[in-house]
Protein backbone atom coordinates (compact mmCIF):
# COMPACT_ATOMS: atom_id res chain seq x y z
CA UNK A 1 0.00 0.00 0.00
CA UNK A 2 1.22 3.47 -0.81
CA UNK A 3 0.93 6.53 1.40
CA UNK A 4 -2.69 7.25 2.28
CA UNK A 5 -4.03 10.80 2.28
CA UNK A 6 -7.26 12.41 3.42
CA UNK A 7 -10.44 11.50 1.51
CA UNK A 8 -11.26 13.99 -1.23
CA UNK A 9 -7.70 15.23 -1.54
CA UNK A 10 -6.80 13.08 -4.50
CA UNK A 11 -7.78 10.32 -6.89
CA UNK A 12 -6.23 7.06 -7.97
CA UNK A 13 -6.89 6.07 -11.58
CA UNK A 14 -6.76 2.28 -11.80
CA UNK A 15 -6.20 0.75 -15.22
CA UNK A 16 -5.92 -3.00 -15.85
CA UNK A 17 -3.39 -3.75 -18.56
CA UNK A 18 -2.14 -6.65 -20.63
CA UNK A 19 0.21 -5.82 -23.50
CA UNK A 20 -0.90 -2.20 -23.77
CA UNK A 21 2.54 -0.56 -23.90
CA UNK A 22 1.62 1.25 -27.12
CA UNK A 23 -1.24 3.07 -25.42
CA UNK A 24 0.34 3.90 -22.06
CA UNK A 25 2.19 7.16 -23.00
CA UNK A 26 -0.91 8.75 -24.53
CA UNK A 27 -3.03 7.53 -21.63
CA UNK A 28 -0.72 9.15 -19.09
CA UNK A 29 -0.58 12.45 -20.98
CA UNK A 30 -4.35 12.68 -21.35
CA UNK A 31 -4.98 11.86 -17.70
CA UNK A 32 -2.45 14.49 -16.68
CA UNK A 33 -4.20 16.96 -18.97
CA UNK A 34 -7.58 16.11 -17.48
CA UNK A 35 -6.42 17.12 -14.00
CA UNK A 36 -4.24 20.03 -15.17
CA UNK A 37 -2.56 20.37 -11.79
CA UNK A 38 -5.81 21.02 -9.91
CA UNK A 39 -6.07 17.63 -8.19
CA UNK A 40 -3.58 15.27 -6.64
CA UNK A 41 -3.66 12.06 -8.61
CA UNK A 42 -1.87 8.87 -9.45
CA UNK A 43 -2.16 6.28 -12.19
CA UNK A 44 -1.96 2.65 -11.07
CA UNK A 45 -1.47 0.18 -13.89
CA UNK A 46 -2.52 -3.28 -12.69
CA UNK A 47 -0.63 -5.38 -15.19
CA UNK A 48 -1.13 -9.09 -15.88
CA UNK A 49 2.59 -9.69 -16.47
CA UNK A 50 2.55 -8.39 -20.04
CA UNK A 51 6.25 -8.85 -20.75
CA UNK A 52 5.99 -6.20 -23.47
CA UNK A 53 8.28 -3.55 -21.99
CA UNK A 54 5.52 -1.87 -19.98
CA UNK A 55 7.55 -1.94 -16.76
CA UNK A 56 10.55 -0.13 -18.26
CA UNK A 57 8.25 2.33 -20.02
CA UNK A 58 6.41 3.18 -16.80
CA UNK A 59 9.72 3.59 -14.97
CA UNK A 60 10.64 6.33 -17.46
CA UNK A 61 7.21 7.97 -17.34
CA UNK A 62 7.26 7.99 -13.53
CA UNK A 63 10.15 10.48 -13.65
CA UNK A 64 7.66 13.08 -14.85
CA UNK A 65 4.22 11.88 -13.72
CA UNK A 66 2.77 10.02 -10.70
CA UNK A 67 2.40 6.70 -12.47
CA UNK A 68 3.36 3.23 -11.27
CA UNK A 69 2.83 -0.34 -12.37
CA UNK A 70 1.78 -3.24 -10.16
CA UNK A 71 2.65 -6.48 -11.96
CA UNK A 72 0.55 -9.52 -11.05
CA UNK A 73 2.86 -12.51 -11.30
CA UNK A 74 2.07 -16.13 -10.62
CA UNK A 75 -1.70 -15.64 -10.73
CA UNK A 76 -4.28 -16.25 -13.48
CA UNK A 77 -4.74 -13.39 -15.93
CA UNK A 78 -8.07 -11.75 -15.12
CA UNK A 79 -9.14 -8.16 -15.71
CA UNK A 80 -11.56 -7.99 -12.78
CA UNK A 81 -9.05 -9.37 -10.30
CA UNK A 82 -6.43 -6.98 -11.66
CA UNK A 83 -8.79 -4.06 -11.00
CA UNK A 84 -9.41 -5.22 -7.43
CA UNK A 85 -5.66 -5.54 -6.84
CA UNK A 86 -5.18 -2.05 -8.22
CA UNK A 87 -7.88 -0.61 -5.97
CA UNK A 88 -6.31 -2.28 -2.93
CA UNK A 89 -2.93 -0.77 -3.72
CA UNK A 90 -4.32 2.70 -4.52
CA UNK A 91 -3.01 5.65 -2.56
CA UNK A 92 -6.31 7.52 -2.45
CA UNK A 93 -9.82 6.46 -1.47
CA UNK A 94 -11.45 8.08 -4.48
CA UNK A 95 -10.86 5.71 -7.38
CA UNK A 96 -11.58 5.85 -11.09
CA UNK A 97 -11.37 2.67 -13.18
CA UNK A 98 -10.96 2.73 -16.95
CA UNK A 99 -9.53 0.78 -19.87
CA UNK A 100 -6.02 1.29 -21.19
CA UNK A 101 -6.92 1.41 -24.88
CA UNK A 102 -8.31 4.98 -24.74
CA UNK A 103 -11.82 3.82 -25.61
CA UNK A 104 -12.83 5.72 -22.45
CA UNK A 105 -12.14 9.46 -22.57
CA UNK A 106 -9.78 10.45 -19.70
CA UNK A 107 -11.07 14.00 -19.99
CA UNK A 108 -14.34 12.87 -18.40
CA UNK A 109 -12.71 11.59 -15.20
CA UNK A 110 -13.30 14.89 -13.33
CA UNK A 111 -16.97 14.73 -14.34
CA UNK A 112 -17.32 11.23 -12.93
CA UNK A 113 -15.70 12.31 -9.67
CA UNK A 114 -17.86 15.43 -9.42
CA UNK A 115 -21.00 13.29 -9.69
CA UNK A 116 -20.08 11.26 -6.59
CA UNK A 117 -22.02 12.31 -3.52
CA UNK A 118 -23.70 11.16 -0.35
CA UNK A 119 -26.52 9.63 -2.41
CA UNK A 120 -24.30 8.04 -5.07
CA UNK A 121 -21.78 5.23 -4.59
CA UNK A 122 -20.74 4.58 -8.18
CA UNK A 123 -20.70 6.90 -11.20
CA UNK A 124 -20.65 5.17 -14.57
CA UNK A 125 -19.43 6.61 -17.85
CA UNK A 126 -22.35 5.46 -19.99
CA UNK A 127 -22.73 4.90 -23.71
CA UNK A 128 -26.48 4.41 -23.47
CA UNK A 129 -27.91 7.44 -21.68
CA UNK A 130 -28.93 10.58 -23.60
CA UNK A 131 -25.78 12.22 -24.90
CA UNK A 132 -23.76 9.01 -24.88
CA UNK A 133 -22.63 7.29 -28.05
CA UNK A 134 -20.38 4.61 -29.47
CA UNK A 135 -17.81 4.75 -32.21
CA UNK A 136 -19.30 5.12 -35.68
CA UNK A 137 -17.10 2.25 -36.80
CA UNK A 138 -18.98 -0.29 -34.70
CA UNK A 139 -20.53 -2.87 -36.99
CA UNK A 140 -23.96 -4.49 -36.67
CA UNK A 141 -22.68 -7.64 -34.95
CA UNK A 142 -20.73 -5.70 -32.35
CA UNK A 143 -23.72 -3.50 -31.59
CA UNK A 144 -25.95 -6.58 -31.38
CA UNK A 145 -23.51 -8.32 -29.05
CA UNK A 146 -23.35 -5.28 -26.76
CA UNK A 147 -27.14 -4.87 -26.79
CA UNK A 148 -27.75 -8.54 -26.04
CA UNK A 149 -25.28 -8.64 -23.16
CA UNK A 150 -26.79 -5.48 -21.69
CA UNK A 151 -30.31 -6.93 -21.89
CA UNK A 152 -29.18 -10.00 -19.96
CA UNK A 153 -28.20 -7.76 -17.05
CA UNK A 154 -31.51 -5.86 -16.88
CA UNK A 155 -33.01 -7.91 -14.02
CA UNK A 156 -29.85 -7.42 -11.98
CA UNK A 157 -29.25 -3.66 -11.96
CA UNK A 158 -30.89 -0.32 -12.68
CA UNK A 159 -28.26 0.98 -15.04
CA UNK A 160 -28.42 1.69 -18.76
CA UNK A 161 -24.80 0.65 -19.32
CA UNK A 162 -23.87 -1.87 -16.62
CA UNK A 163 -21.24 -3.35 -18.93
CA UNK A 164 -19.18 -0.17 -18.81
CA UNK A 165 -15.64 -0.47 -17.53
CA UNK A 166 -15.38 3.27 -16.89
CA UNK A 167 -16.53 4.28 -13.42
CA UNK A 168 -15.62 6.24 -10.30
CA UNK A 169 -16.26 5.39 -6.68
CA UNK A 170 -15.00 5.72 -3.14
CA UNK A 171 -13.47 2.40 -2.19
CA UNK A 172 -14.76 2.72 1.37
CA UNK A 173 -18.24 2.15 -0.06
CA UNK A 174 -17.31 -1.04 -1.88
CA UNK A 175 -18.28 -4.49 -0.57
CA UNK A 176 -15.75 -6.53 1.34
CA UNK A 177 -13.47 -8.38 -1.12
CA UNK A 178 -14.51 -11.67 0.46
CA UNK A 179 -18.04 -11.11 -0.88
CA UNK A 180 -16.85 -10.70 -4.47
CA UNK A 181 -16.52 -13.51 -7.01
CA UNK A 182 -15.86 -11.93 -10.42
CA UNK A 183 -14.89 -13.82 -13.54
CA UNK A 184 -13.55 -11.99 -16.58
CA UNK A 185 -13.90 -8.36 -17.43
CA UNK A 186 -17.14 -6.91 -16.00
CA UNK A 187 -15.97 -5.78 -12.58
CA UNK A 188 -18.35 -2.80 -12.57
CA UNK A 189 -21.33 -5.13 -12.87
CA UNK A 190 -19.94 -7.28 -10.06
CA UNK A 191 -19.64 -4.28 -7.74
CA UNK A 192 -23.12 -3.01 -8.57
CA UNK A 193 -24.84 -6.34 -7.91
CA UNK A 194 -22.95 -7.67 -4.89
CA UNK A 195 -22.38 -4.27 -3.35
CA UNK A 196 -25.91 -2.96 -3.86
CA UNK A 197 -24.36 0.36 -4.89
CA UNK A 198 -26.40 3.42 -5.77
CA UNK A 199 -25.53 4.28 -9.36
CA UNK A 200 -25.51 7.47 -11.40
CA UNK A 201 -24.63 7.64 -15.09
CA UNK A 202 -23.10 10.39 -17.15
CA UNK A 203 -22.83 10.23 -20.94
CA UNK A 204 -19.53 9.51 -22.68
CA UNK A 205 -18.39 8.98 -26.24
CA UNK A 206 -16.92 5.49 -26.54
CA UNK A 207 -14.41 4.99 -29.32
CA UNK A 208 -12.51 2.05 -30.75
CA UNK A 209 -8.85 1.58 -29.98
CA UNK A 210 -6.29 2.85 -32.47
CA UNK A 211 -3.31 0.82 -31.22
CA UNK A 212 -2.89 -2.72 -29.94
CA UNK A 213 -5.23 -5.67 -30.13
CA UNK A 214 -8.52 -6.30 -28.35
CA UNK A 215 -8.40 -8.94 -25.61
CA UNK A 216 -12.05 -9.91 -26.09
CA UNK A 217 -12.26 -13.56 -27.15
CA UNK A 218 -14.79 -16.39 -27.16
CA UNK A 219 -13.33 -17.53 -23.83
CA UNK A 220 -14.03 -14.11 -22.34
CA UNK A 221 -17.57 -14.31 -23.66
CA UNK A 222 -18.05 -17.67 -21.97
CA UNK A 223 -16.60 -16.25 -18.76
CA UNK A 224 -19.16 -13.45 -18.95
CA UNK A 225 -21.98 -15.98 -19.09
CA UNK A 226 -20.48 -17.86 -16.14
CA UNK A 227 -20.18 -14.57 -14.26
CA UNK A 228 -23.78 -13.69 -15.11
CA UNK A 229 -25.03 -17.03 -13.77
CA UNK A 230 -23.24 -16.35 -10.47
CA UNK A 231 -24.79 -12.92 -10.20
CA UNK A 232 -28.29 -14.23 -10.91
CA UNK A 233 -27.82 -16.90 -8.25
CA UNK A 234 -26.67 -14.18 -5.83
CA UNK A 235 -29.39 -11.64 -6.57
CA UNK A 236 -32.23 -14.14 -6.77
CA UNK A 237 -30.85 -16.76 -4.42
CA UNK A 238 -34.18 -17.75 -2.84
CA UNK A 239 -36.27 -18.01 -6.02
CA UNK A 240 -33.48 -19.69 -8.00
CA UNK A 241 -32.91 -22.24 -5.25
CA UNK A 242 -36.64 -22.89 -4.90
CA UNK A 243 -37.07 -23.42 -8.65
CA UNK A 244 -34.07 -25.75 -8.74
CA UNK A 245 -35.39 -27.65 -5.74
CA UNK A 246 -38.72 -27.96 -7.53
CA UNK A 247 -37.05 -29.32 -10.68
CA UNK A 248 -35.15 -31.86 -8.62
CA UNK A 249 -38.42 -32.71 -6.92
CA UNK A 250 -40.02 -33.20 -10.32
CA UNK A 251 -37.33 -35.72 -11.24
CA UNK A 252 -38.01 -37.46 -7.91
CA UNK A 253 -41.68 -37.49 -8.81
CA UNK A 254 -40.78 -39.51 -11.90
CA UNK A 255 -38.76 -41.96 -9.79
CA UNK A 256 -41.55 -42.12 -7.22
CA UNK A 257 -44.19 -42.75 -9.89
CA UNK A 258 -42.17 -45.48 -11.57
CA UNK A 259 -41.79 -47.39 -8.33
CA UNK A 260 -45.41 -46.72 -7.30
CA UNK A 261 -46.84 -48.25 -10.47
CA UNK A 262 -44.10 -50.85 -10.78
CA UNK A 263 -44.72 -52.26 -7.32
CA UNK A 264 -48.46 -52.45 -7.93
CA UNK A 265 -47.82 -54.39 -11.13
CA UNK A 266 -46.22 -57.05 -8.92
CA UNK A 267 -49.32 -57.24 -6.75
CA UNK A 268 -48.35 -54.81 -3.97
CA UNK A 269 -51.31 -52.88 -2.54
CA UNK A 270 -51.53 -49.24 -3.53
CA UNK A 271 -51.02 -48.01 0.05
CA UNK A 272 -47.88 -50.10 0.57
CA UNK A 273 -46.64 -49.20 -2.90
CA UNK A 274 -47.15 -45.55 -2.04
CA UNK A 275 -45.02 -45.95 1.09
CA UNK A 276 -42.20 -47.98 -0.52
CA UNK A 277 -41.89 -45.82 -3.64
CA UNK A 278 -41.00 -42.89 -1.43
CA UNK A 279 -37.49 -44.13 -0.55
CA UNK A 280 -35.78 -44.37 -3.95
CA UNK A 281 -37.19 -40.91 -4.69
CA UNK A 282 -35.69 -39.63 -1.42
CA UNK A 283 -32.25 -40.94 -2.34
CA UNK A 284 -32.41 -39.49 -5.84
CA UNK A 285 -33.55 -36.07 -4.58
CA UNK A 286 -30.91 -35.96 -1.85
CA UNK A 287 -28.09 -36.63 -4.32
CA UNK A 288 -29.28 -34.13 -6.94
CA UNK A 289 -29.91 -31.40 -4.37
CA UNK A 290 -26.45 -31.96 -2.94
CA UNK A 291 -24.89 -31.69 -6.39
CA UNK A 292 -27.01 -28.85 -7.82
CA UNK A 293 -29.44 -26.97 -5.58
CA UNK A 294 -27.16 -26.61 -2.56
CA UNK A 295 -23.78 -26.97 -4.23
CA UNK A 296 -22.64 -23.74 -2.55
CA UNK A 297 -23.24 -25.16 0.93
CA UNK A 298 -20.60 -27.06 2.97
CA UNK A 299 -19.99 -30.66 1.93
CA UNK A 300 -21.31 -32.62 4.90
CA UNK A 301 -20.56 -36.35 5.33
CA UNK A 302 -22.86 -38.21 2.99
CA UNK A 303 -24.33 -40.62 5.53
CA UNK A 304 -25.30 -38.00 8.07
CA UNK A 305 -26.67 -35.66 5.44
CA UNK A 306 -28.73 -38.41 3.78
CA UNK A 307 -30.13 -39.29 7.20
CA UNK A 308 -31.16 -35.69 7.83
CA UNK A 309 -32.68 -35.48 4.38
CA UNK A 310 -34.59 -38.70 5.04
CA UNK A 311 -35.94 -37.33 8.32
CA UNK A 312 -36.92 -34.06 6.63
CA UNK A 313 -38.57 -36.03 3.87
CA UNK A 314 -40.51 -38.08 6.42
CA UNK A 315 -41.87 -34.81 7.79
CA UNK A 316 -42.98 -33.99 4.27
CA UNK A 317 -44.30 -37.51 3.92
CA UNK A 318 -46.60 -36.93 6.87
CA UNK A 319 -48.33 -34.32 4.73
CA UNK A 320 -47.80 -36.27 1.53
CA UNK A 321 -49.06 -39.67 2.66
CA UNK A 322 -51.65 -38.17 4.99
CA UNK A 323 -53.16 -36.17 2.16
CA UNK A 324 -53.19 -39.21 -0.10
CA UNK A 325 -54.83 -41.39 2.59
CA UNK A 326 -57.46 -38.79 3.44
CA UNK A 327 -58.33 -38.02 -0.16
CA UNK A 328 -58.61 -41.65 -1.27
CA UNK A 329 -60.34 -42.72 1.95
CA UNK A 330 -62.94 -39.99 2.24
CA UNK A 331 -63.38 -38.49 -1.23
CA UNK A 332 -64.90 -40.84 -3.80
CA UNK A 333 -63.55 -38.85 -6.74
CA UNK A 334 -59.94 -39.24 -5.56
CA UNK A 335 -60.49 -42.92 -4.74
CA UNK A 336 -61.48 -43.34 -8.37
CA UNK A 337 -58.57 -41.16 -9.55
CA UNK A 338 -55.80 -42.16 -7.20
CA UNK A 339 -53.00 -40.66 -9.24
CA UNK A 340 -54.49 -37.20 -8.69
CA UNK A 341 -54.48 -37.87 -4.95
CA UNK A 342 -50.89 -39.03 -5.30
CA UNK A 343 -49.92 -35.75 -7.03
CA UNK A 344 -51.76 -33.67 -4.43
CA UNK A 345 -49.84 -35.40 -1.66
CA UNK A 346 -46.54 -34.66 -3.34
CA UNK A 347 -47.40 -30.96 -3.59
CA UNK A 348 -48.52 -30.85 0.04
CA UNK A 349 -45.14 -32.09 1.26
CA UNK A 350 -42.96 -29.87 -0.98
CA UNK A 351 -43.02 -26.75 1.19
CA UNK A 352 -42.05 -28.72 4.30
CA UNK A 353 -39.23 -30.49 2.44
CA UNK A 354 -37.80 -27.25 1.05
CA UNK A 355 -37.83 -25.43 4.38
CA UNK A 356 -36.15 -28.33 6.18
CA UNK A 357 -33.59 -28.84 3.41
CA UNK A 358 -32.64 -25.17 3.38
CA UNK A 359 -32.33 -24.65 7.12
CA UNK A 360 -31.23 -28.05 8.38
CA UNK A 361 -30.15 -30.66 5.82
CA UNK A 362 -27.87 -28.48 3.67
CA UNK A 363 -27.17 -25.93 6.36
CA UNK A 364 -24.60 -23.20 5.83
CA UNK A 365 -22.38 -24.24 8.71
CA UNK A 366 -21.64 -27.80 9.74
CA UNK A 367 -21.36 -28.86 13.36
Amino acid sequence: MGERVEPGRGVSVVVPTFREAENIPALVERIAGAFAGETRWELVLADDDSGDGSEALVARLSERWPVRIEVRRGVPRDLSLAVLDGIRSARFDRVCVMDADLSHPPERIPDLLAALGDDVDLVVGSRYVPGGRVDAGWGFLRRLNSWGATQLTRPLVRCADPMSGFFATDRRRLPDPGRLAPIGYKIGLELMVRGGLRVREIPIAFRDRDLGASKLSWRQQLNFLRHLSRLYAFRFAGPVRFVTFGLVGASGFVVDSAFYFGLQSFGVSHLLARFLSFWPAVSSNWLLNRAITFRDRPRAPRGGQWSRFAVASILGLSFNFGSYWALTGFVEFFDDHRFLAFAAGVLAGSAVNFAAATRWVYRREEG
